[in-house]
Formats: C-alpha cells, sequence, structure tokens
C-alpha cells in the first residue's frame, strides 16, 4: 500500500510522516485494492485561524470509489487523528454499502468516479479558479448520494441511470438531500 505524504507551505518530519503513514495505513487496511494514499498536511497562514490552522487532507480510492477526507486542528498530530477517524468512518460506511449489497444479489460493483479525473487551472478568467473534468457514468441517486459523502462534497453532478438525465444531487441547510433534475 502506498501513502505519499507531503505538505503545502509547511516541512513534514520524519516522525509526523511515519506516524501518518502507519494511522492511514491501518485505517484502509479492510480494502486491499485501494489505490495510492495521498496524505496532505497544510498551514493556514491566517493568524485568525489559531484553533484550525494546521490541515490534513486524505485522500484514497476503495472499491472504484474516491474517498477523500478532511481535518483541522491546533496542530499537526490532533489533525491527523480527527482525519484518520473520519477515513475510518466512510470506509466503513463503504464497506458495509459493498456487504449489503452482495447480499441484496444486486449490482456488485459500485458506479463510481473513474481513474481519469482531469484539473487543470484556468487562468484566462479570474472568476474560475480551477476545472474539473471526469467521466460521468450512469449511477442511481443513492449511489450518487454516498459518492457525494466520500468526496465529502455539498453537490454532485451525475447520469441519472433511471432517466437517462444529467442531475445534480445536493445537501439542504437542514442536513437533507436534494435532487435537481432537468424538464
Amino acid at each position: 500500500m502506498e501513502v505519499h505524504v507531503r505538505g503545502k507551505r509547511t516541512n513534514v518530519d520524519d516522525d509526523l510522516r511515519r506516524l501518518a503513514e502507519e494511522k492511514v495505513a491501518r485505517s484502509i487496511r479492510a480494502f486491499e485494492d485501494a489505490g495510492p494514499i495521498d496524505v496532505e498536511f497544510t498551514d493556514e497562514p491566517n493568524p485568525r485561524q489559531t484553533e484550525e490552522r494546521c490541515r490534513v487532507e486524505i485522500t484514497t480510492k476503495a472499491a472504484g470509489q474516491m474517498v477523500r477526507v478532511e481535518a483541522a486542528g491546533f496542530d499537526h498530530r490532533s489533525a491527523l487523528d480527527l482525519a484518520v477517524g473520519k477515513l475510518e468512518r466512510q470506509m466503513s460506511r463503504l464497506k458495509e454499502r459493498l456487504v449489503e449489497r452482495h447480499r441484496r444479489g444486486g449490482d456488485k460493483q459500485l458506479n463510481g468516479t473513474p481513474g481519469g479525473v482531469e484539473e487543470t487551472g484556468d487562468t484566462t478568467d479570474l472568476r474560475i479558479e480551477r476545472v474539473k473534468r471526469f467521466d460521468v457514468k450512469p449511477m442511481t441517486p443513492q449511489e450518487a448520494a454516498l459518492q457525494m459523502e466520500l468526496l465529502g462534497h455539498s453537490f454532485y453532478l451525475f447520469l441519472n441511470a433511471q432517466t437517462d438525465r444529467y442531475s445534480v444531487l445536493y445537501r439542504r441547510r437542514g442536513g437533507s438531500l436534494g435532487l435537481i433534475e432537468p424538464q
């Protein structure tokens, strides 16, 4: 299992690097087919964010699904502990969904974000900071909700397998989900 640890606006010492590799590898041990795991430590330069100035983001692909968690804390070790806890919860939730799907006798593979996700920065228009391009595969709204939750996003664009139309799933203020479909 490959664990890539890097720092953004900070230096990651060997002790922190070793600790991150051990904790992340331990938390993802249920998935043998997990892809490389990226762990990024970031220091926020804003002095007003003293309680959350150290951020940790962990990204991996397991069972065809992109899983991304982010946590912030006073120091890198506490942020790492929070992020690893979130990663363990996400992985156990994904494992439960896979087992449940297998027991139902349905499709054994979840539709997921393909490996060819392309991210490019657009510098011609100042309002668009980042453009992401990816292949969209048909999936049910339930699978889209799982993918949105695993990525940690507040919305998710997908091709609805039931209607063969593009739909947007989003999180509402009360915590429930909303679905936008074209007419």
